[in-house]
């Protein structure tokens, strides 16, 4: 069973579908997605497509990526409507679409976001986040944009300097930036940088979701995120490996809700704001991540020892709770607690196994 199939995950996205969000905005415009086939972008696009269907919407979807073959697989529901467009492409080189002289909407949210991505590919991490948003947004430009949404990271803000409980959109945490390790959290922070200048120097719209740590049944099963770890371990019925003390706390968004957010600040957001996805229901250290997801599954937490490869991509912070207040006072709303989006998760990923 494919994930678009999936009852639950069908809930999923007609919960997205049926907010109460100025959905008028998207009516008969375009909006152009890099990292169509990610976590957050297939669910965003599976959302726009859903009320496609359903409504009047009449948005046509763009979806930049680098592999058609795994694209058509994932959405091969729509792969035939008028109203879908694979566009296959590497941001890293000028991005042009024959025909198409003016886009709606512009969504930069291609990256590299887990650890042995990062020690593997350093080169294409900082690269996909420098010059793949300079290239996104030169089209953005070229094409006259309506708006430009730059999909940020609760990387930014680096280590907690032990001063705050919560980062707010301000806060400046610390980042060793000579490790190869920084390449992430400096080239998101550039990016950022990049679409304060276009805003100044070319007049753009531009908004700055900043995801926090995501996960749900769209996640890529090479993903090496210690959250994605334990879900597949709970999803094959095995004991949950635990490469450190689990003392890390962190904020935590289930893949609908990191889409409504990102919803919510493209539609209603205030340009050149940044805005954190994120709320307290989902702020869990990892050794209580990891027991909810064993106990769900009927397994053990286990204790093991990265390899060095995998070591040198973690995350040093050990402490990084997002304040979504900002968020919230346009309108959003956590629908899925912690607890709730994993058994989600793993429930959607055992059936979609079968």
């Amino acid at each position: 069973m494919k994930v678009f199939e999936n009852q639950l995950y069908k809930e999923d996205v007609k919960y997205i579908a049926d907010l109460d969000l100025p959905w008028n905005l998207l009516k008969d415009s375009s909006i152009l997605i890099s990292g169509a086939s990610g976590l957050v972008g297939s669910c965003l696009i599976d959302a726009i497509m859903h009320k496609n269907m359903t409504t009047s919407l009449n948005c046509k979807i763009y979806a930049l990526g680098r592999n058609e073959e795994k694209t058509k697989e994932r959405f091969q529901y729509c792969w035939d409507d008028d109203q879908f467009l694979f566009v296959s492409h590497d941001i890293n080189l000028p991005l042009e679409i024959a025909g198409l002289d003016q886009i709606g909407y512009v969504l930069h949210m291609a990256s590299n976001t887990h650890p042995v991505a990062y020690a593997t590919d350093p080169i294409g991490t900082v690269t996909t986040n420098i010059i793949g948003t300079y290239n996104m947004l030169e089209f953005a430009v070229n094409h006259n944009a309506r708006r430009f949404a730059f999909a940020s990271s609760n990387e930014i803000y680096g280590e907690n300097r032990g001063d705050t409980e919560f980062f707010d959109e301000h806060y400046c945490g610390y980042i060793d930036s000579n490790t190869m390790r920084a390449g992430y959290p400096e080239s998101k922070r550039c990016g950022e940088a990049l679409c304060q200048a276009y805003i100044k120097q070319k007049g753009m719209d531009i908004v700055i979701p900043r995801l926090t740590r995501s996960y749900g049944p769209t996640m890529l099963m090479n993903d090496t995120k210690a959250i994605s770890q334990f879900i597949r371990k709970g999803v094959a019925g095995e004991d949950i490996v635990l490469k450190s003390a689990g003392t890390q706390y962190y904020s935590y968004t289930y893949v609908a809700d990191a889409v409504t957010g990102l919803l919510t600040i493209l539609l209603k957001g205030e340009c050149g704001a940044a805005y954190n996805i994120a709320d307290e229901s989902s702020d869990i250290m990892l050794k209580d991540l990891a027991i909810i997801i064993a106990q769900y599954s009927g397994k053990n937490v286990v204790f093991e020892i990265p390899d060095d490869v995998e070591k040198s991509g973690y995350s040093t912070a050990t402490k990084a709770r997002l304040d979504g207040s900002k968020l919230k006072r346009l309108g959003w709303k956590m629908h899925y607690d912690m607890e709730m989006g994993l058994k989600r998760t793993i429930e959607i990923l055992k059936q979609e196994l079968k």
